[in-house]
């Protein structure tokens, strides 16, 4: 008689969108898949608070790059439109100078191109139409070499470009940095600001970043949606496809350590309680791993990231009221007036700018110009990545509350909370994600070389995988979702080749409904 093989059983130690999307993919390919968040809830970044008997969302607002989403869908034989829907945002975003100027930025490229013309010149709407195609060719180099791949390499990147090799990888603009190729394409210093604003999606300087960042320009120029239901309803949507498919999610169960000898055993949560595993997927910061805050065989595994370059933070507010001077858009940007002295003071002195730029989300403007009742509203500024090391005072939180709320009357703007704002500082953050110090985006990019050593997902522990936002391809919801189908990819090859039997990971939906019950010892 022929012994069916238990099914291997994967432990993914975090439930951020990289997380769930490892167990997705791992869970339908026949494995036996627990998640173990310690939070309340599954997102990791993408989180509410609730203020006011409402929920407003905490962390990123809207979608790009939705093609990720729906391969994560199609591939487990499902839609992403039957669980979510999205709304395209026609205005990309409205930007606001402190002297009384506005400029939308549009979906459409040719309206964007037309309203530059009218708030700057006609020179600058046609450096802007060469910077999107500029923007554009940069993306189509990288996406097939960088972004889509599960292990890229410098020679990978230069043998896709084939015949045009060197010419061709100068095209990626990697030589120069942001801020120095803005300056080439528009003279306004007001557009340069606006521009060089997509470095800090990245959590990165613009003055020190690589111009190849440049492509964050295209992809939100490409398209930007906003799920119904907030990005929440985006991540429980994926958490609902990995349960289908026999992903056990817990929630509050916090791993302590991961134990191993030659390769990955079990993981020990903070009850006590011990669970077996054939392999483990981290999808949490790096650091926390380096840092040896689960374990020394973990922390050997992995090389640990420079505090130095870690990427910025935040200050939030999370409030409903009103806001009247003018009408805001879904997406906001009022700008400091001293942009330089801002980036100095986050990333060479590490502290609070002065005068912050100011990122304002307004959710319940969406297809509603206007809203009749208090509304919610979403306030960020960058900060430095300091949190858990004591350096914000109370009084500090409150000086940086009286600048962002400054920058934000002189753009001609007033809010009025209807009760206290929830506020979030690089402390409280540093608490949620442990070894980051706050910071959101894993490490700041200051080369290109910064972008291809980002780890992979296989570590020097077998059976130790690793994934999100700190981990390759990057920062960001679709970036983050990509690094956990690829630890899920390179975790199923390793079962494989240990004798486990999994289904094949052919794209394009492939896999069998049929779901495995991840059971714990």
């Amino acid at each position: 008689m022929v012994v069916a093989k238990q099914s291997p059983r994967v432990v993914v130690v975090g439930g951020g969108a990289g997380g769930l999307a490892a167990a997705v993919d791992c869970a339908r390919r026949g494995a036996a898949v627990v998640v173990l968040e310690r939070g309340a809830a599954v997102g990791g970044k993408v989180r509410q608070e609730w203020v006011g008997g409402q929920p407003i969302e905490a962390g990123p607002t809207v979608l790009t790059m939705r093609w990720v989403f729906e391969a994560l869908f199609a591939d487990a034989d499902d839609a992403l439109g039957e669980h979510v829907q999205l709304q395209p945002l026609p205005v990309l975003a409205r930007h606001a100078w402190q002297d009384g100027e506005r400029l939308d930025l549009y979906a459409d490229r040719e309206a964007s191109a037309a309203a530059i013309a009218r708030f700057a010149s006609a020179a600058d709407a046609s450096g802007y139409l060469a910077f999107c195609r500029h923007t554009e060719a940069i993306y189509q180099k990288v996406q097939g070499p960088f972004i889509r791949a599960v292990r890229p390499t410098l020679v990978g990147m230069v043998g896709s470009l084939g015949l045009r090799g060197l010419p061709g990888v100068l095209g990626i603009d990697f030589h120069r940095t942001m801020w120095k190729a803005i300056c080439d394409y528009f003279q306004d210093p007001r557009l340069r600001q606006l521009f060089a604003r997509y470095a800090t999606y990245y959590g990165s300087n613009p003055f020190e970043a690589p111009a190849t960042l440049n492509l964050i320009a295209h992809v939100e120029q490409a398209g930007v949606w906003a799920p119904v239901g907030g990005m929440t309803a985006l991540i429980q949507a994926v958490a609902s496809l990995a349960r289908r498919h026999g992903a056990e999610i817990r929630q509050e169960a916090e791993v302590t350590a991961i134990e191993a000898d030659s390769q990955v055993r079990a993981v020990r949560l903070a009850s006590g309680e011990r669970i077996a595993a054939d392999a483990v997927i981290f999808a949490g910061d790096l650091a926390a791993l380096s840092g040896g805050l689960l374990g020394a065989a973990a922390a050997r595994a992995v090389k640990e990231p420079p505090r130095s370059r870690r990427s910025l933070s935040a200050v939030t507010w999370c409030l409903r009221g009103t806001a009247e001077g003018w009408p805001l858009a879904y997406h906001n940007v009022l700008f400091s007036r001293d942009y330089a002295a801002e980036f100095t003071a986050l990333f060479a002195r590490g502290a609070l700018p002065h005068e912050p730029t100011v990122y304002v989300c307004a959710p319940d403007r969406l297809g509603d110009p206007r809203p009749e009742v208090a509304e919610r509203l979403f306030v960020l500024v960058n900060a430095p990545p300091r949190g858990g090391e004591g350096w914000l005072t109370a009084r500090e939180i409150e000086a940086c509350e009286r600048a962002t709320w400054g920058v934000i009357e002189r753009c001609g703007l007033s809010m009025a909370p209807a009760e206290p704002p929830r506020v979030t500082t690089p402390d409280e953050f540093a608490a949620r994600f442990p070894g980051s110090g706050g910071g959101l985006y894993g490490m700041a990019t200051r080369g290109l070389l910064d972008a291809l050593v980002r780890p992979t997902a296989a570590t020097k522990l077998p059976g130790l995988y690793v994934a999100g936002g700190s981990v390759h391809p990057g920062a960001g919801v679709p970036m983050a979702t990509l690094s956990g189908r690829y630890a899920a990819t390179t975790a199923c090859a390793g079962l494989a080749s240990t004798g486990w039997s999994l289904r094949a990971a052919t794209a394009g939906g492939t896999s069998t409904r049929s779901a495995t019950t991840a059971a714990t010892d």
